[in-house]
C-alpha cells in the first residue's frame, strides 16, 4: 500500500494504523504526486490512500494518471474535501477512485475514524469475494479476484424499450465508461440505481450528464420517462414504474428492500420487468453484497435480458458476481464491451 498526502502528520498516522493490522502493510509513504509516481515507476501496490489538496498537482487532477501507473491499484481518497455529498467526492469516483474517507482534523484520526479507515482498505481490497464477510471478520486472506467459471444465458434479441442499471462500489467510474461506450443513436429511457447517499444525487446526475451529453436528473413521482434520459434513484427510495395509459411514470417506494439498500436494484428490475418484459433490459455492475439479484430473477423470467460486468474490472464482484453465479446473465464483460453489447442487439455496430 502507498500512502500520498503532503502532510507528515497525516502519513505517520495514516502508516501506524496499518502497523497495527498484521493483514495490511505499507509499502511506502511519500507527499506529492510525483514522487507517488516516482514511487510507482518499478513497483505493484494493491492499494494507494490519496489525498485531494497538495500543492503542485492535486489529487483529482493526477487521479487518472496514478491508476495508469499503479497498473490496478484500487485508489482509497482520504481527504477533507472527500466529505458527505462534496462535489469533489462524485468526481473522484466518477474518475476511478473506488472510495472515499473524510479526513478528519489531526487530533481525530482514533476512534471512528480509525475503524472507518481499515474497513474501507479491507472492502476494496477484496474484489470478487463475499465483502460483507471479509469486513465483519477483518480477515484478509489471499483469494482470487477472478470470477470462477459462470453458466450463461442465451443472448435475447429483438428492441429495447428500456435499459435499468445498478451499481455500488466503485460503480461511478464503470457507470461512466459503459455510457460513454453507449452510442449516442441509443435512445431507450435509461434507469439507475446506484448505492449513494441522497445528498449526491444532484451532483451525481450533473458529473454524469456532462461526462455522457446525455440529460440526466434525479428521478422524481410521477415522471414520465422519456427517450433518450436519464433518471437514477434518489437517495431515499426505489425506482418502480406505472403504465398511465400510453405513458410509463416513475413511482418512487421507500418499502424496505430485501437487500435492505435504499435505493435497492432489486425494485426497479422488478418494475420492468412487469412494463417491459423482454425488451427490458439490466446491467449489474461493480458493488458488494448481492442487490440485482432478486430482481434479475425476475426480469429473466419475464423474458428480459441481464447482463454483468466482470470481476477483474470491478472494484467488487459482489451484486454482479451474485447474478452471475445464479445463472442469470447473458455476458459477463467490461463495461465498455457490455455497452456494444446493448447497441449491437439493436443494430448499432
Amino acid at each position: 500500500m502507498l500512502i500520498v498526502d503532503d502532510s507528515l502528520v497525516a502519513r505517520t498516522v495514516l502508516t501506524r494504523l496499518l502497523e497495527a493490522r498484521a493483514e495490511l502493510e505499507c509499502a511506502g509513504a511519500v507527499a506529492t504526486v510525483d514522487q507517488a509516481l516516482q514511487f510507482l515507476d518499478g513497483r505493484r501496490v494493491d492499494i494507494i490512500v490519496l489525498d485531494v489538496e497538495m500543492p503542485g498537482k492535486d489529487g483529482l487532477t493526477a487521479l487518472p494518471e496514478i491508476l495508469a501507473a499503479s497498473h490496478g491499484a484500487r485508489v482509497l481518497i482520504v481527504s477533507s474535501a472527500a466529505e458527505e455529498g462534496a462535489s469533489a467526492t462524485v468526481r473522484a469516483l466518477t474518475l476511478g477512485a473506488a472510495d472515499t474517507l473524510f479526513k478528519p482534523s489531526a487530533g481525530n484520526f482514533a476512534g471512528e475514524f480509525a475503524g472507518k479507515f481499515v474497513e474501507s482498505l479491507l472492502r476494496i481490497g477484496h474484489a470478487g469475494v463475499d465483502i460483507d464477510q471479509a469486513v465483519q471478520a477483518w480477515t484478509a486472506s489471499p483469494r482470487s479476484s477472478g470470477e470462477r467459471a459462470v453458466a450463461l444465458r442465451p443472448a435475447v434479441s429483438g428492441a429495447i424499450a428500456c435499459l435499468a442499471i445498478g451499481a455500488s462500489t466503485g460503480g461511478l467510474h464503470a457507470l461512466a465508461a459503459f455510457l460513454r461506450g453507449l452510442k449516442s443513436e441509443f435512445t431507450a429511457p435509461i434507469l439507475i440505481t446506484q448505492h449513494l447517499p441522497a445528498t449526491f444525487m444532484r451532483y451525481f446526475a450533473s458529473q454524469l450528464e456532462d461526462l455522457t451529453g446525455r440529460p440526466a436528473a434525479v428521478a422524481e413521482n410521477g415522471e414520465v420517462l422519456v427517450a433518450g434520459r436519464m433518471l437514477i434513484a434518489p437517495g431515499n427510495a426505489h425506482i418502480s414504474l406505472e403504465r398511465d395509459a400510453s405513458l410509463v411514470r416513475i413511482k418512487l417506494d421507500s418499502t424496505p428492500a430485501a437487500s435492505r439498500c435504499l435505493p435497492s436494484v432489486d425494485p426497479m428490475f422488478e418494475a420492468v420487468a412487469r412494463i417491459f418484459g423482454s425488451a427490458g433490459v439490466g446491467v449489474v455492475l461493480t458493488g458488494m453484497g448481492r442487490d440485482g439479484t432478486l430482481g434479475a430473477e425476475t426480469l429473466v423470467a419475464a423474458g428480459g435480458e441481464i447482463v454483468a460486468q466482470d470481476a477483474m474490472t470491478s472494484v467488487v464482484w459482489g451484486m454482479p458476481g451474485s447474478v452471475a453465479r445464479a445463472g442469470f446473465a447473458s455476458a459477463v464483460l467490461p463495461p465498455e464491451r457490455l455497452a456494444a453489447k446493448i447497441c449491437a442487439r439493436v443494430g448499432l455496430c
